[in-house]
């Protein structure tokens, strides 16, 4: 069993390792004509995972708490690594557009940009890990109620977030919808519900660590998710590009339908099928 500080230190290390390694592999080269950055989205999911599952293994807390960890984090993290790479990645998809705009403004210099944005978003992993350090490094002997709060959450918010991608998806495999606006089921009552489940699930995390020693700091993610989502890479940019593509409709979208917390559209919204 470690402490925390051994924890981090080996985290850090894998968390570089596979950054690196993934930073190899979405460059171009004989079976991948052209680079697909996106393999950063499935190394930041998977790189969660596989730090629960590190701390599980390593950590002092009694097991069945260990246990719960390993299971809550490492299903939800391999569910969402294996969504992004089907979404983003599989079948030589073309690199993402966000992605797309910074290789071309980086030019020459993208291939050492582009290590350093997957190391970072390595580290970020690290950071972002700090309720599952908290758990499995719990003494309490006993599971608490809080924790059983967190399981209940989570399983509500994987739920929707699982229900959002597959919705999302059904619409996007139609050709008839192409250039379309998806307004069908959790689309129609907030613009990002994928995003909205995503974060409740890291609430979700930040309530397994109540009861543990320290276990405030097991919100800083859950904020620092919140912001991103909210305010940097997550909203901000989606909608940037949406607007892009889709124009009017989208407007029409966005002053009928809620940003981020689902609620029920304005107007006589009609939903898609």
């Amino acid at each position: 069993m470690l402490s925390a500080t051994p924890l981090i230190l080996l985290g850090t290390v894998l968390m570089v390792a596979q950054m690196t390694v993934l930073w190899r592999l979405h460059l171009a080269g004989p079976r991948r004509p052209l680079p697909n950055a996106a393999w950063v989205d499935v190394g930041w999911a998977a790189g969660l995972g596989l730090l629960a599952l590190l701390y599980a293994g390593l950590g002092s807390a009694p097991w069945p708490r260990r246990l719960l960890l390993a299971v809550l984090v490492g299903f939800w993290s391999f569910r969402l690594a294996s969504h992004l790479y089907r979404d983003r990645v599989a079948g030589g998809r073309e690199e993402d557009k966000r992605y797309g705009g910074l290789r071309i403004d980086w030019g020459e210099k993208a291939s050492p940009y582009f290590l350093l944005m997957f190391l970072g978003q390595g580290l970020l992993d690290v950071l972002l890990s700090i309720p599952f350090l908290l758990v499995a490094l719990n003494p309490r002997p006993q599971l608490t109620v809080w924790e059983g709060a967190g399981a209940a959450l989570w399983l509500l918010a994987l739920t929707g977030e699982s229900l959002a991608d597959r919705q999302l998806l059904a619409f996007k495999s139609r050709p008839g919808n192409r250039g379309r606006v998806c307004k069908a089921g959790l689309w129609r009552y907030s613009r990002h519900p994928n995003y909205f489940f995503e974060w409740l699930i890291w609430v979700s995390f930040g309530l397994l660590t109540v009861s543990a020693p320290h276990g405030a700091f097991g919100w800083i993610s859950p904020a620092i998710i919140l912001f991103l989502l909210t305010r940097v890479s997550g909203i901000p940019l989606t909608e940037r590009y949406s607007l892009e593509s889709r124009g009017e409709a989208y407007r029409q979208y966005q002053r009928e339908t809620s940003a981020f917390i689902p609620w029920f559209p304005k107007g006589n919204m009609k939903p898609e099928i």
